[in-house]
């Protein structure tokens, strides 16, 4: 993935110079070059640096981009129209041979708003996209939120980028993530949103677990197929379990080549396991194992990437930083991942202890709540630590067909009782359905921070410094982000 950054000055005052410094901040994403676009003219290099230098624009209104290297070459990330410029980061699903915004465009205000609006409603993916004119900006975000974008404002400018950094350097205020599915008008007066294709509570419908994994199943494979086409090769991050079976047998059968990645501390039996699991799936596999020095050493670096002082977070973040790393080495530009699967199935223990309390409709509640939440809880975190290595990580789970599916699922499908210690249950069907061997099909849930030993490892490294770990976190987090302190 790239990076997308834009402002629009309060009072009509130049922020071409501002948009070149929140490109700095975001030099570590993507690996192409540098571009700073006005609503009529776009200039380029190699660096921000040499931005500063060469840049001879002014305007009040600007969008800056550091290119993809994932990007489609039949994607054509900028498009100039009358009065208005288009900069758009990420990948659509279904995908065409020409860039959304070239269709036909239907402006307002001089900004393709119903373009925009089509492009929320009717593709899926992950992606972001500014539009700019002369004096406003349209912005709009994926429907799950799996690319990351926030908004903020200073005394005298409005702006968005792709990492809270970026807004934090020209002393932004009140970060906040740009809610998915929805467009923003941005002017002088401010943001003004507009929901266009939002995950909505569903209602239950009746169904077989037959015709629902068989339904589910065909959801899936279509995901994997938007996620993978046109490539020869792709990363599945890989713990032997449920969710990442399902993805590496259906990525399989898409005739992509599949390389399984597993990764954590030295001594974890679950590493193991991956490595029994991708034999039984006949699927070529690379385990590396991490010391807890490894742990201490990368801390501030995903930290510095997560933007948030959150242990659990970390937790999951510095596994997913290795997997990551481990599919660049093995020249695996694309990384397939399970997240969103526990939101939507009702894999984690705790969704239990709801439904004893309050019933299943509380249960599906949760579940839609936490599906909702996923962008700032998974996708945010993960989606950074994965481009730093210039890594685009996919998440199948995350197509917006397959969330509103299973979100009008009975519960009773996903979870037999209050005391169901697998949970799952019509994932577990899908993988059987795919020709999963049951001891991987029905293998119970570990949690990756707790499975690749690295919580272990946060918890000793706090203690040897006489800390809980949320104070130790919280101490590393602040060297980097000092002016967060409350």
């Amino acid at each position: 993935m790239g990076a997308i950054a834009a402002a629009l000055s309060k009072h009509g005052d130049d922020v071409v110079p501002i948009v070149i410094a929140m490109l700095e901040a975001l030099v570590h994403r993507g690996a192409g070059k540098q571009e700073v676009i006005t609503p009529n003219r776009a200039t380029s290099a190699r660096s921000p640096d040499e931005l500063r230098i060469t840049c001879s624009m002014s305007s009040s209104v600007s969008v800056g981009r550091n290119a993809s290297e994932t990007n489609r070459r039949d994607y054509e990330p900028l498009t100039f129209m009358k009065h208005c410029a288009v900069v758009f980061e990420g990948q659509a699903f279904p995908q065409h041979p020409t860039y959304p915004f070239s269709q036909g465009v239907a402006s307002h205000q001089h900004l393709p708003y119903k373009t925009a609006r089509t492009l929320l409603r009717d593709f899926d993916g992950h992606y972001a996209f500014v539009a700019a004119s002369s004096n406003e900006m349209l912005v709009g975000r994926d429907p799950v939120g799996v690319m990351p974008l926030y908004y903020g404002e200073t005394h005298t400018l409005y702006a968005v980028a792709s990492e809270r950094k970026a807004l934090w350097k020209i002393g932004a205020t009140n970060v906040q993530s740009f809610p998915p599915g929805n467009m923003a008008m941005v002017n002088r007066e401010g943001f003004t949103f507009k929901p266009v294709s939002t995950i909505r509570l569903q209602p239950q419908r009746k169904t077989t677990m037959h015709e629902a994994a068989r339904r589910l199943q065909k959801l899936l494979e279509k995901s994997i197929q938007e996620r993978v086409i046109g490539l020869e090769k792709v990363g599945v991050g890989f713990s032997g379990g449920l969710d990442s079976s399902v993805i590496a047998r259906i990525a399989q059968n898409c005739r992509v080549s599949v390389n399984l990645i597993s990764v954590g501390l030295e001594g974890k039996n679950e590493l193991a396991s991956a490595e029994k699991a991708a034999k039984t799936l006949g699927l070529p596999i690379t385990v590396q194992t991490f010391k807890r020095a490894d742990v201490e050493r990368e801390l501030s670096k995903v930290l510095w990437l997560i933007e948030e002082p959150d242990v659990m977070k970390v937790g999951v973040a510095i596994p997913f930083f290795w997997t990551a790393q481990m599919a660049s080495k093995r020249g695996c530009h694309v990384l397939l991942v399970g997240q969103g699967a526990d939101e939507l199935f009702g894999g984690y223990h705790r969704y239990l202890t709801v439904y004893a309390k309050h019933g299943a409709r509380k249960v599906a509640e949760t579940l839609y709540d936490d599906t909702v939440k996923s962008y700032e809880t998974n996708f945010q975190r993960d989606e950074p630590v994965s481009t730093f290595h210039k890594v685009d990580m996919r998440f199948p789970f995350a197509d917006i067909d397959v969330v509103r599916f299973a979100l009008g699922l009975p519960i009773d499908l996903k979870i037999e009782s209050q005391n169901d210690g697998l949970r799952k249950r019509i994932l577990r069907q899908v993988a059987k359905n795919l020709g999963i061997p049951a001891i991987i099909a029905d293998r119970p849930k570990k949690a990756i921070q707790f499975a690749s030993g690295v919580d272990r490892a946060l918890r000793d490294m706090a203690k040897s410094k006489g800390l809980t770990p949320r104070e130790y976190v919280e101490e590393v987090f602040r060297t980097l982000y000092p002016w967060t302190r409350e």
